[in-house]
């Protein structure tokens, strides 16, 4: 099953990035054909989801902040597009049910590790809710380090401005074989910042103590 709405926009959306933002994308050969798979961008933009999904022919379900099911029109589009909501401010034990649930049955669920977007572009402490479930899972993890898109698109701006961004997608990391799942998404979530991290500019990597 694919995500309707996404496929008939993709060549649009794929052709307006191009002009608008002259994307790039860098790393899709370690694309996984097939899930179970948690994807792990670090996040800037409200476009991130769609833009992340743009080379994926997965099926890719979404958390999303539970504010925005309540926006008219904008909680039927992203619907569509398999979004379903989370609560930012504490834990959300029906969102991670639904993720289990998905994750369990093959398929492919995005989660921003920050959760919100980044205020300032630097790359945010990490949750560890997606880690824990990849972890006690034992499902893979595709880190993605998107660029230039906190230039463009940073938070209280209406509108994006043009400009350059770029998408990687590094090669998929497995949980560690560790009997504590505390223990094993600790490692996890280190190697998946280590790898978004690796791409990220001076001024954009995590505080020391992150």
């Amino acid at each position: 099953m694919r995500t309707p709405v996404l496929d008939t926009f993709r060549p649009f959306l794929w052709f307006g990035a191009r002009i608008y933002w002259r994307i790039q994308l860098e790393g899709i050969q370690h694309i996984p054909a097939n899930g179970p798979l948690i994807i792990a961008p670090n996040h800037v933009t409200y476009a991130d989801p769609v833009l992340v999904c743009l080379p994926i022919h997965l099926p890719v379900h979404f958390m999303a902040w539970d504010a925005l099911f309540k926006v008219p029109g904008l909680s039927w589009l992203i619907r569509r597009l398999r979004a379903f909501p989370v609560q930012l401010e504490t834990a959300d034990p029906r969102s991670t049910r639904e993720a289990v649930r998905l994750l369990q049955s093959g398929h492919t669920v995005m989660i921003f590790p920050e959760a919100g977007r980044s205020p300032d572009g630097r790359l945010q402490r990490f949750r560890p809710g997606a880690f824990r479930l990849a972890s006690s899972l034992q499902v893979p993890v595709l880190p993605v380090t998107i660029l230039g898109g906190h230039d463009s698109w940073p938070p209280g701006r209406v509108l994006p401005r043009p400009g350059r961004l770029s998408i990687v997608y590094h090669p998929v990391i497995l949980p560690p074989k560790e009997p504590d799942a505390r223990v094993a998404a600790r490692v996890l979530g280190r190697q998946v910042q280590d790898a978004i991290a690796s791409r990220l500019p001076a001024a954009h990597q995590p505080e020391a103590d992150a």
